[in-house]
């Protein structure tokens, strides 16, 4: 892994014109602590992502999804999302979400470029997940959940939604144990830089914001995919079926 330490001036954000300029090439910032100044840009050897075809929703994911154990949002809560990614967790490592990089996410949000995917149970925030979106492309950053499969619904909602958008690449960073089961893969450098230079060229057809609101209101429109005025439907088993009919 690679990294570039870039100077701070205390915990101003980093412009969002250069952070995207930086997913763009490949590289993405990272810190030592909460209270960390300095940045560094990382430009991981090896990068893992989800190819969008492959996703593996396994039969218990996709009858969570289906029953709607959780209402799923988007963009509902950016800045809660990222705190919780941000919160320390009970033996784990410092976070490398420092006050500087949390700024600096919120402002692209501002500007239309990340987005979050939110799950809630009874009306509270129990999991979810946030990353940069430009072109074709998703950038996961980070995800959290308090309660089972809170994390995994958002990953399958998310990967629903970015196949309506016409969005093709999920970067997931880093690989771990629990993204490998749901289906992604690790490629070099040099692949991941071809792989975005394509996806980065053109805008989908729809965002991420945009994707989910014709999910909703599909799901009022109809029990079946393009129906009108039919009994209404769920958005969790439009997604689910969404995911399993291709899986």
């Amino acid at each position: 892994m690679a990294c570039r330490q870039m100077p701070a001036t205390l915990f101003d954000p980093i412009p969002p014109p250069l952070l995207l300029r930086a997913y763009r090439a490949g590289m993405f910032p990272m810190a030592d602590s909460r209270d960390d100044t300095q940045v560094y840009w990382v430009e991981p050897r090896e990068r893992a992502i989800i190819p969008l075809e492959g996703f593996r929703c396994a039969r218990s994911l996709a009858k969570t999804i289906r029953q709607d154990r959780f209402r799923v949002t988007c963009d509902a809560d950016f800045g809660a999302v990222i705190a919780a990614c941000a919160a320390p967790r009970r033996d784990g490592p410092e976070t490398w979400i420092s006050r500087r990089i949390d700024a600096s996410y919120r402002a692209l949000h501002a500007a239309g470029h990340a987005h979050s995917i939110e799950c809630w149970d009874d009306g509270r925030l129990v999991g979810g997940l946030y990353g940069v979106s430009f072109g074709r492309v998703f950038c996961g950053e980070s995800m959290f959940s308090t309660v089972r499969d809170a994390s995994k619904v958002a990953l399958a909602w998310l990967v629903a939604l970015m196949r309506r958008s016409g969005a093709v690449l999920l970067d997931c960073q880093f690989m771990t144990d629990h993204l490998a089961s749901m289906g992604a893969v690790t490629i070099s450098r040099d692949d991941y830089l071809r792989l975005l230079d394509w996806a980065a060229e053109a805008g989908p057809a729809c965002s991420l914001p945009q994707a989910y609101a014709a999910v909703l209101s599909e799901a009022a429109g109809g029990s079946e995919p393009g129906s009108a005025g039919g009994p209404p439907s769920s958005p969790g088993k439009l997604i689910a079926q969404s995911l399993t009919q291709t899986s």
